[in-house]
């Protein structure tokens, strides 16, 4: 403004001083020159000035989203260090627990290899006791690590009869030899009969007969032959559970029988494993 108002003072000098109108249209012109220049040096000014305010804007904005995200960034790290170590123990925790739960698993199978050794040699002490008796007679079978001794009817009693045979205390001595020797072991005499309805004045029925039979068998080998009574379980079976059918002579005949059901002494399996868990610790 100051530069315009210089030249209007000139030009009014130059007026008073009779400056020819030529020379007068010319500073005219140079002055709406130097207007339009000033005119737009202000424009290009103001636009400088809000460039300079919006990149000034943008530039905070951006130091922003950048403090924001650092900061984010060490919280996602401190949490991921948390978890880490948190991870770490959890797996190390987990790795424990394993080892342990192997180390018992292996327990549990020394115990079931140990029990199923001292099986295979009750087996085979039966086996060989009894070698010189007819197979039809007598079976020794092993099922799911219980061993079966089955002896016909027809060697240990008399038909509806349930006194033993002489023939079958020298079959029963040499069981009782077998399992006195092997105090690992419980057993249980197990009585059964056919389906033939029998009804006597010492014996009720089939029920009735198949205990009869069964404390016959304890008791001589108890008193006969000193098995242990603790060790024995006397029990009947009447006819309920059959091996062959009834319907035929062979098949009853098969049903008669009195089974030895030899098995592990439960307290003593499981104290081999609480001694391998003791070993563990």
């Amino acid at each position: 403004m100051k530069k315009g108002f210089a030249l209007l003072s000139v030009l009014a000098i130059l007026a008073s001083s009779c400056v020819s109108k030529k020379k007068f249209n010319e500073l005219n012109d140079d002055y709406q020159t130097t207007q339009n220049d000033l005119k737009a040096a202000n424009m290009q000014l103001n636009l400088c000035e809000e460039e300079k305010k919006n990149l000034k804007e943008g530039f905070e904005r951006q130091v922003k989203t950048l403090e924001n995200t650092n900061a984010a960034l060490l919280n996602t790290q401190s949490d991921i260090v948390t978890i880490s170590k948190q991870g770490a123990a959890n797996l190390t925790k987990s790795l424990e627990s394993m080892k342990e739960k192997d180390l018992q698993i292996k327990t549990m199978q020394d115990a079931i290899t140990k029990k199923d050794s001292v099986t295979l040699a009750l087996v085979t002490s039966l086996k060989g006791a009894l070698d010189n008796v007819n197979d039809e007679d007598i079976e020794i079978n092993v099922e799911k690590g219980v061993v079966f001794v089955s002896i016909s009817d027809k060697l240990l009693f008399g038909s509806g009869k349930y006194e033993v045979t002489k023939e079958a205390r020298k079959v029963l001595e040499k069981v009782a030899q077998v399992v006195n020797d092997k105090k690992d072991f419980e057993f249980m005499v197990e009585g059964h009969t056919d389906t033939d309805p029998i009804s006597r004045e010492v014996i009720t029925d089939n029920w009735d007969l198949s205990v009869k039979r069964a404390t016959s068998v304890v008791r001589i080998l108890q008193n006969e032959f000193n098995v242990s009574p603790e060790r024995m379980t006397a029990a009947g079976r009447s006819e309920y559970m059959p091996v062959a059918s009834n319907d035929t002579r062979e098949g009853k005949a098969k049903n008669r029988r009195t089974r030895i059901v030899v098995l592990p002494k439960l307290d003593q399996f499981f104290g081999m494993i609480e001694d391998g868990m003791k070993n563990m610790k």
